[in-house]
Parts: C-alpha cells; structure tokens; sequence
C-alpha cells in the first residue's frame, strides 16, 4: 500500500515532470539546442539528465545487476559521470528523447508505488526510502526544470509544489556542513518560511535563538543553486544560520560553484 506522503510527492512529481513536459514537447532543433544556466548544458542535456536519472532509479529498484554496472561507472569517474551520461542520451533525436523520458518517469513512479514497504533502494550515497526518492526526483525535476524554462525565456510561477525542495533542503543541512567539511552545527535552526500560497511553512524548535525566514520559493532556489543568495529574499539570525545559508545544498555530490549574483560582470 502507498503511504500518504508517497502519494502526496509522486502526485506533485507527476504535474511538475508534466509541465517541464509542456515546454520541451514542441520544441524546434534551436530551441533543444538552447543553453542554461547550468555550464555546458544546453535543454537537451538538462532533459536527458532526468530521464537517465529516473531511469537509473528504477534500475537500482528492480536490477542489482545492471544497478552495480552503474555505480561501477561511477567509481571509475566521479566527477564527470553525470555530465557523459547527460551528453549521450542527449545525443538521440528530440522526439525519441522525450518519449524515453515520458517512459522512465512512468514507470519510476509505478516502481515506488509497488516498491516493498519498509525496504530501501540503494543509492549513490545512503539507502533511500521510496518517498525520500520521489522527493529527491522532484527536487531534480523542478530545478532542472526551472534552467529549461531560463533557456527558453519561459517565465515561472511560483507554486507550493515547491514544499518538497523546501523539505529536502531542511533535512540536509547537517549535510551540508559536512559535505563542505565542516562539523555540522549543534545549536537548533528555526526555519519559518512564507509558501507561494501564502501559509507560512515552520521547521524546528520555534524558540530557537538561531532563524533563517523569507520566502520558501527563494530557498528553494539557494539549496538547489539556482540563484545566488545575494539575489534571494531569504535571511539569516545567528552564525550558523548565516554560514549555512552559504552552504546548503538539497544534493548529493560536490557542491558546484552556485550561480553569481544577477548583477555580476560576465
């Protein structure tokens, strides 16, 4: 049986993959050829990426054996994987990478529903419960979704589907200490921030002396890197609030160098 938070994200991750979806279908050779902000990636590369990742979800799911010959290549080049896998899928002609995407995030969806309660799939880093993997492709969808819209000049409208980016970039701040090498901190962080609808979303001990508000849509755009802080309507009170705020990242992996500030020479 599929919990109510599995429900709740994979429902979400079913509408965002649909309207990442919308504005790729159509697309002439310019516009797949249109570069992001992401260095070196152009929409191709950005829709290829989610539709090997999601791919690769379910391999580690439901095949052990193809699952390993994946983290194999992995171990042998760590940092440039993910960008060769990328460029090769994004080698294949626009209408046949759209319906493999169409097909992966499909049946990554039917995986986790069915996927034995309590089990967890293996992953690059830590095991991952079949919500904790819907959230993390939803985190990976709505960002990589958000450089396909910069690309096209397609303006975004903010929604709370942006919750589960909200949510995942909660949870790993301790992680994010610890990726940059840094002991994480040991003083709570209240986290009150205001949800495109309007309701304020609150995480932790509401009387911690530490706080960081603002808007959930603007830190969902800093733990996915996909605006520089400066630029962002998101603040700190207390150290290590303030440093994590230059830290956080809702990802697994090195942490990038971030965007630059809006207004920073080229």
């Amino acid at each position: 049986m599929t919990d109510d938070r599995l429900s709740l994200v994979l429902t979400d991750l079913a509408a965002q993959g649909d309207w990442v979806d919308s504005l790729v279908a159509d697309l002439d050779e310019d516009g797949w050829r249109a570069p992001t902000p992401a260095e070196g990636w152009d929409v191709a590369t950005s829709i290829a990426h989610l539709a090997w990742t999601d791919g690769v979800a379910v391999l580690a799911a439901t095949d052990k054996q193809r699952w390993d010959e994946v983290v194999l290549q992995a171990i042998a080049d760590p940092h440039g994987f993910v960008d060769v896998a990328a460029a090769a899928v994004a080698a294949v002609p626009p209408d046949q990478l759209v319906a493999r995407w169409r097909a992966a995030r499909q049946e990554l969806a039917q995986t986790l529903r069915t996927f034995p309660a309590g089990e967890k799939l293996p992953w690059f880093g830590p095991p991952m419960s079949p919500t904790s993997m819907a959230t993390a492709r939803f985190m990976e969808t709505w960002a990589h979704g958000l450089d396909v819209a910069d690309g096209l000049g397609v303006a975004v409208e903010p929604h709370d589907r942006v919750r589960h980016v909200v949510h995942l970039g909660v949870r790993t701040l301790g992680y994010s200490f610890v990726n940059a090498g840094l002991d994480a901190p040991g003083a709570e962080i209240h986290v009150a921030l205001r949800a495109p609808g309007g309701e304020t979303w609150e995480y932790g001990d509401a009387t911690a002396a530490q706080r960081v508000t603002g808007s959930a849509w603007d830190f969902a755009l800093l733990v996915t890197q996909r605006r520089h802080r400066e630029d962002l309507d998101v603040h700190a009170s207390g150290t290590d609030a303030d440093r994590w705020l230059d830290l956080a990242q809702a990802f697994a992996g090195p942490s990038g160098q971030g965007r630059e500030p809006a207004g920073s020479a080229s």
